[in-house]
């Protein structure tokens, strides 16, 4: 059956609730012009990403307050069940992504079409990013087995990972990211409630970072060492970057992935207490990086060259060699856009420590980029003494959705 479009589904409440977030008003509705406000008002909201376009929100989007990842297996055998479901997730998503409730009840004496959280709030910069894990292709149980891409697989265990299989793995992956956390939780919410007998949480950690409020600049984040981190992020506005880096090209193999990326999920619990025993000149040269303006150390500039070759003809210090920050760089021939987090998870049981550390999440064309750089920081990284990685997974995101069709369509064709 075709489910109606944004447009068509949006009701009379829709429309004021649109024009009232816009300034607009209710008087806009009265004048008789209502008809063509969704899609123009839509459009114009700033705090609107939209849900449709070449490539999925949520990657290249500046990275908002909050993230939930949630990771799902799929109960069902059957592919017209999987499907239809990701046909109503894509439904909801359009609508909570344009700052819509998701639907209206009239009647008093059955469930609401939404759990009502989020009535009121704004969209909030609210983005879904969606993938699959290589357990989906496994059995062929949805007649996609000859489909799975070579590149996906699951990642190796490398040196000191200490991984727990409650924080691993998953059919489906949703990235769930938005300025707001409640707008989070409900978007997290409505999209469980409606897979509910197709699909079940496997796991799920939410995360957040400075907000834009407390950090109008949008200067690089800082991690819970207190050190910024994502300041070697490639340029991915250019386009050529873009295709070398970040998205899945038609020629890499598996056609139905292009404008598709890898999504690498690492769950990195951070000593705490180690690392606040340790001395500011100690850090610096464990990160490799000075802590206030996050320069490279001998540099001044954050985004100083970390290349020994360029350092040495600008007449720059040496980096210490172990530090993350040149193991991670390397030769600087393969990079990846990182778009990590901070995650707080209570107490630690087994040593009543802080469960705290880094959502580390990274975007690529292929994994290899992500696995050359960890097993080099996996054997040689000084920041191995303060961290531990604790969860680990890797999903295919699929390209982008576009109107009139769902997520992961091109799977399934």
């Amino acid at each position: 059956m075709t489910r109606p479009t944004l447009e068509a589904s949006m009701t009379r409440r829709d429309v004021l609730k649109v024009a009232g977030l816009t300034g607009l008003g209710a008087a806009v509705y009265a004048s008789g012009v209502e008809r063509f406000l969704p899609r123009a008002l839509t459009a114009k909201a700033s705090d609107q990403v939209p849900f449709y376009g070449t490539y999925q929100a949520g990657i290249m989007t500046p990275a908002q307050n909050h993230v939930q990842l949630v990771a799902f297996d799929v109960k069902t055998d059957r592919r017209d069940e999987l499907i239809d479901l990701l046909k109503r997730w894509t439904r909801a998503c359009a609508r909570l992504s344009a700052g819509l409730s998701l639907g209206e009840t009239d009647s008093a004496y059955i469930p609401p079409d939404d759990t009502g959280e989020a009535e009121g709030l704004s969209a909030s910069h609210l983005t879904f990013t969606f993938g699959c894990g290589v357990s989906l292709f496994e059995g062929d149980r949805f007649g996609i087995g000859h489909k799975r891409p070579a590149l996906l697989r699951d990642l190796p265990t490398f040196d000191l990972d200490q991984l727990d299989e409650k924080w691993s793995g998953g059919d489906l992956i949703v990235q769930i990211c938005a300025d707001d956390q409640q707008v989070v939780f409900h978007a997290l919410r409505n999209l469980t409630r409606i897979g509910r007998g197709v699909v079940k949480i496997r796991w799920t950690q939410a995360g957040f970072q400075r907000s834009k409020v407390a950090d109008a600049t949008g200067g690089t984040p800082r991690n819970l060492f207190g050190f910024k981190d994502g300041t070697g992020n490639p340029d991915v506005t250019k386009a050529a970057t873009r295709d070398k880096t970040l998205f899945y090209q038609w020629r890499d193999g598996s056609p139905w992935l292009t404008n598709g990326t890898f999504l690498v999920v690492r769950r990195i619990q951070m000593h705490l207490e180690v690392w606040d025993r340790t001395i500011l000149k100690e850090q610096e040269r464990t990160f490799g990086r000075e802590r206030a303006s996050g320069a490279p150390l001998g540099s001044k500039d954050e985004f100083a060259s970390v290349t020994p070759t360029k350092r040495i003809a600008r007449g720059e210090a040496e980096l210490p060699a172990d530090s993350h920050t040149a193991v991670a760089h390397g030769e600087g021939k393969v990079q990846l856009l990182r778009r990590s987090y901070s995650y707080q998870d209570g107490v630690d049981e087994t040593t009543g420590a802080l469960d705290a550390g880094l959502l580390f999440l990274s975007y690529q064309r292929s994994p290899e980029q992500f696995i050359t750089i960890q097993e080099r920081l996996a054997t040689s990284d000084r920041m191995n003494e303060y961290i531990t990685h604790r969860g680990s997974a890797l999903f295919a995101c699929f390209g982008g959705i576009q109107k009139g069709g769902y997520i992961g369509d091109a799977l399934f064709a």
